[in-house]
């Protein structure tokens, strides 16, 4: 079991993660049930540096004994993804990023997935910026990355830019278990709440944007204290 945050304030900041049983389709986010029941969030706090380009971005969780499960989908334009291996700065493409601090007294995770589904993720416990990355960080390991699942609706590669609007989504499966080394012991239990946010960026897309569900106080999307709020029902 988690240690518990303090309640959820009742705004905005919460999102309830509902738990399913069973097998979660991951190829069909938006029309099987179990997606559909999931409430949705809109990652539409946009920072003044983005350029025009305002791409509805909306997400949703759903979590059963094993992992957490998440689900984009972006009405965007200028789409590019070049990065296709784990670790790659894949914020340079159109990209989708899920942050997460399961406990308190403990760092948060960044998932972060570009359209084709490439994966860069680490645990970080002191997000103060340095030359190298962060002051206190730990990359996940290639074993670690293979093991959360990824089903984008992109190919791995899109290049040339494409101009037009067109719809992505990307479906995510994070094991609860690659996370305990890291936090301790964890699983998910009814009424836990976690701290998290939702990102959409494209650092090098021709119109770069950079967006989040809770809103960021500065143009960096590693800033714990802004955070929302998930609650497990």
């Amino acid at each position: 079991m988690t240690d518990k945050t303090p309640a959820a304030p009742p705004s905005g900041d919460c999102y309830t993660v509902r738990r399913v049983d069973g097998d979660i389709d991951g190829h069909t986010p938006w029309t099987s049930d179990d997606w559909r029941r999931a409430p949705h969030l809109n990652v539409d706090r946009f920072r003044p540096e983005s350029s025009d380009h305002r791409p509805r971005t909306i997400a949703k969780l759903l979590w059963d004994d094993a992992a957490l499960w998440g689900a984009f989908t972006v009405e965007d334009r200028y789409i590019r993804c070049v990065h296709t291996h784990f670790q790659s700065p894949v914020y340079e493409d159109s990209c989708v990023e899920f942050f997460v601090q399961p406990r308190p007294d403990r760092g948060y995770f960044n998932f972060e997935f570009n359209c084709g589904g490439a994966l860069l993720a680490s645990y970080i416990t002191d997000p103060t910026r340095t030359e190298t990355g962060f002051k206190a960080w730990q990359p996940l390991a290639p074993e670690e990355g293979r093991r959360v699942g990824v089903w984008p609706s992109m190919p791995a590669v899109v290049d040339p830019e494409m101009a037009e609007p067109g719809t992505w989504q990307l479906v995510f499966r994070i094991p609860f278990d690659i996370l305990r080394p890291y936090t301790g012991a964890l699983r998910a239990d009814e009424g836990d709440v976690w701290r998290a946010n939702f990102y959409k960026c494209g650092d090098a897309t021709s119109h770069p944007h950079w967006a989040a569900w809770r809103p960021v106080d500065a143009l960096n999307f590693h800033l714990p204290r802004c955070f929302g709020y998930l609650r497990f029902e």
